[in-house]
Parts: structure tokens; sequence; C-alpha cells
């Protein structure tokens, strides 16, 4: 029996509340929609960060990201062009783990990993790389705000200088192909690369990541999908993303691997939910928070052979699961000399007798501060970002199982409840850290680092880009 095909698909800011088969409205997704019949729709899947960078190394790596020290980048939330940190190279990726079990791997997409040279995807068991080494608004942009705005923010006594980015790179393995592409036509072009990397390892077990850029600010949409959107460029995007997922599925069939291959769907965190755009309905806020929001997300599961179709487990899960689930799916064989947080969750999802979460608590970190833990149906909050409007020291309990939203402080009503998840939180605390604290943790591991960090791109003044400068000034 030939070892499974696994095909990751990664989208960008998309919200808990943006897919029909999590209750969009606004949103047609029948691709996506199918995919949820056909097989495991999770409904508390968590990211372990609500922002991009930390909450993509701890996928790939199943570790929590203060673990591998991806919780913050020389006081930054995520990754900006030319850092000097990464993914360190001694950590394990899944492409990684898959590359020395024999598979084919590729990814096409957003890495945001580290751009200098040592911590590509071609330095983290990727055999090939097509795609963004960071956001798509990480390129030449307008400035966010008119002179006469900054002007106003400065009376305010708010300063908020307009951050300049060299040219936009797109990455063919481990050099720039082109600067300040069409972002427009980018998903066609990975579903090109994406095609022709299936179609040429048909016949061997092959590992395929796909990190959508979509529906990152700022939005370049194509006109089809504009012209058929209810909800403006976002809907757009959105329509993009469900006809990609069409393509992929189509072509297995086609390719007779539509029974072997595992097709995982997900996203790096909650929606950014501008007026009228993005939605974690029914959670409450958005990306770049620990609510709900920001760290649910949506996770459909789909193979044939192992998963039964249409089934909806309820238990705590987590993107960081997916690294020793696949080991076992794929008989390849996970890294024993370190800690990995992620829990294999195979039985679970086949509706096996093991079917509660693996997990006795799953914890929720802003940067490198712990703000809350969530066992069971409880979840409880120790801080809140002022960053993002939060007043710092918090106690809060929530009981998710009758208030998803967050709505209903109950912690008074139940200082047991609080008890146990204060120990939970300590116990976290001195393994991971805690900024909050300033507790370091004993069992973190250091991130890459390199002496000389480079730009990949610089502008050139002479050089016919498809655009120069970007006309949107949107970013996320």
């Amino acid at each position: 029996m030939r070892q499974p095909n696994v095909v990751l698909i990664n989208c960008d800011d998309l919200g808990y509340g943006d897919l029909g088969c999590y209750g969009s409205t606004v949103h047609k997704t029948p691709a996506i929609d199918r995919l949820a019949m056909e097989g495991a729709r999770l409904s508390d899947f968590y990211m372990a960060s609500p922002v991009c960078s930390p909450s993509r190394a701890a996928m790939l790596t199943g570790c929590y990201p203060a673990r591998i020290g991806f919780d913050g980048f020389d006081g930054l939330p995520v990754l900006f062009p030319g850092m000097p940190i990464g993914l360190h190279p001694s950590e394990v990726t899944i492409a990684r783990m898959l590359s020395d079990a024999g598979y084919a791997t590729q990814m096409v997409g957003k890495w945001h990993c580290g751009d200098q040279p040592d911590f590509l995807p071609t330095r983290h068991g990727f055999d090939h790389w097509y795609g963004l080494p960071y956001s798509n608004d990480m390129g030449i942009q307008p400035p966010m705000f008119s002179e006469e705005d900054l002007q106003k923010l400065r009376d305010e006594g708010v300063d908020l200088p307009n951050i300049g980015y060299p040219p936009l790179p797109l990455m063919l393995d481990e050099t720039v192909l082109e600067a300040q592409p069409d972002q427009a036509a980018l998903t066609e072009r990975y579903l090109q690369e994406s095609i022709r990397f299936m179609r040429d390892n048909c016949d061997d077990p092959f590992f395929l990541y796909f990190a959508h850029m979509y529906v990152h600010l700022p939005l370049y949409v194509q006109p089809r999908f504009l012209a058929e959107s209810s909800n403006s460029a976002y809907g757009a995007a959105v329509a993009c993303i469900d006809w990609a997922l069409d393509v992929l599925m189509h072509e297995l069939e086609s390719l007779g691997l539509s029974d072997d291959t595992i097709v995982i769907f997900t996203s790096d965190n909650g929606a950014l939910c501008r007026p009228g755009e993005g939605s974690n309905a029914p959670l409450r806020s958005t990306k770049g928070t620990t609510w709900e929001g920001g760290q649910r997300v949506p996770c459909i599961v789909r193979w044939p052979t192992e998963i039964p179709a249409g089934t909806e487990p309820t238990e705590v899960v987590t993107a960081m699961d997916l690294f020793p689930t696949i080991a076992g799916w794929c008989n390849a064989t996970a890294p024993d000399d370190r800690i990995i947080d992620g829990r294999d969750i195979s039985d679970l999802l086949s509706g096996g007798s093991n079917a509660a979460s693996p997990h006795e608590a799953i914890f929720y970190y802003s940067g490198s501060n712990l703000e809350a833990v969530r066992a069971g149906q409880w979840k409880l909050h120790v801080y809140k970002n002022p960053l993002y409007g939060g007043p710092g020291v918090v106690e809060e309990l929530y009981d998710l199982e009758t208030d998803i939203g967050e709505t209903n402080d109950v912690a008074t009503d139940h200082p047991e409840i609080v008890a146990a998840l204060r120990v939970h939180i300590e116990g976290a605390r001195a393994d991971l850290g805690d900024a909050v604290t300033g507790v370091e943790g004993t069992g973190r591991r250091p991130h890459g680092r390199v002496d000389d960090p480079q730009m990949l791109t610089t502008f050139d003044p002479a050089h016919p880009y498809y655009m120069a400068e970007y006309d949107l000034a949107d970013r996320g």
C-alpha cells in the first residue's frame, strides 16, 4: 500500500465565519463546502497564534511559537523584510519529516518564517518553492496616511511614520523571479506550479503546501470574481480560494489520486474584520487577539479511505496536531529528541474509540504574553494586550459550550474552575515563559539568527516593474 499524498492548504486571514459550511451567508464556497461534506469539518480547531509568522511556524513544526523562539521578533509581532531572524535550521518541519520518508515536497505561496537564505523553505525540507517570502503588503505601496492625516495624529501625540519596504519579491526556490508581481494573477500562477508538481510526482508520494495570499490585504482580484461577488473584493478573494480548491481537487481526480490524498484546508489566524468584509462570527474579536476570533479558524480534513464523510468533531484540537498526525498517517518518523506540543488526532478524525481531545489544556499567547487557557469547555483570560485595546491583567472566565461569543464572564460564579485553570497557566509559564510575569520558561528553543541580513530586493528606477508601486494602501 502506497503512502498517502498530503495537500495542506493554508489561507491568510480567512475568518471562522467566511465559509458557507461555517455559516457564511455572503460568500458562496461550493468547493470548500463539498470538501466538508466529504470529510471532517472541525468546529474547535485552533492556530497557535493570532498572527501569521508564529502560527505558520507552529503548524509546520508541531510546537508552540514560544517553544521554538517564534513568539517575538526583536520587539515586532511578525517577521518583516530583511530581518536577521527565522526558523532555526535545526527545527524539523512537516516537509523535512516527509522528505526524509521519501516524499517529493513542494511549497507554493507565502512562507513568512524568515527571508534570509538559511531560513527559506528550501532549507526546511521543501524540494522547491514558488511564492512570497512574507505578506503581500510588504512591497512598495502608497503611504497608509496622507501628510494631513499624519499631522493630525502627531498633533494628538501619535507618531506613525510610514514604513517603506523594498519591491515585493516573487521567489523561485532561493532566487527572486520577479519583483512587484501582479497580485491578481498570483493564485492562478500558484495553481499552475501545483498542478505541474502533482503531475510530475503522481507515481510517488508527495507533499504540497499551498499557502494562499488571500485574504490578506491589499486585495487585488480578478475581474471575473469581483463581478460575481456580493461582498466587494473580499468576497472575490474568498471565491478565488474556493475556485483554487476546485481546480486542485479536479486534478487529483484526473490523476486517480483523490482517494489516496489527504487534503487539509485551514487558515493561519482569524479575519481582520474591516467593516463589511471578513467575518469571525459567531466568535468574538479579530486577528491579533486571543479572543476566539483571533485563533479559532476553519479546518476541514478529507481522506475518503480513513475519515468518514460528513463528520463534525467538536473536540479541542490545534494546528500543531497536524505534525504528529501526518507522521502517523504517512509512516514518517517524528523527532524524539525534542518536545513536540502537537498530538496525534488520527483516531479522533477517523471516528475511533479514542475520540476525546488529546489536550488537557491549550494556551493562547500574544507574542510572549500568556493571555488565556482553555481546558474542555472553560476558557480563562488572565491578560489582554493593551496594544490591541486590552486592559492588561484580567481574570475572566467563559463557558465556550454555552457562550461561544465570550460575552458572559462567569469567573465569580466558578472560583474552583478559575483555580484549576490557573494551575495550567503556571505550568505553561514555567515551560514556555511569560513576559507579563517575567518568567523565562525552561522548555524554549532559540530561533535562528544571522549576522548580516540582506534585503531580497532593492528598487531599480529603470526596471519595467508590472507596478512600480501598488496603488492600494491597505495593509493587514
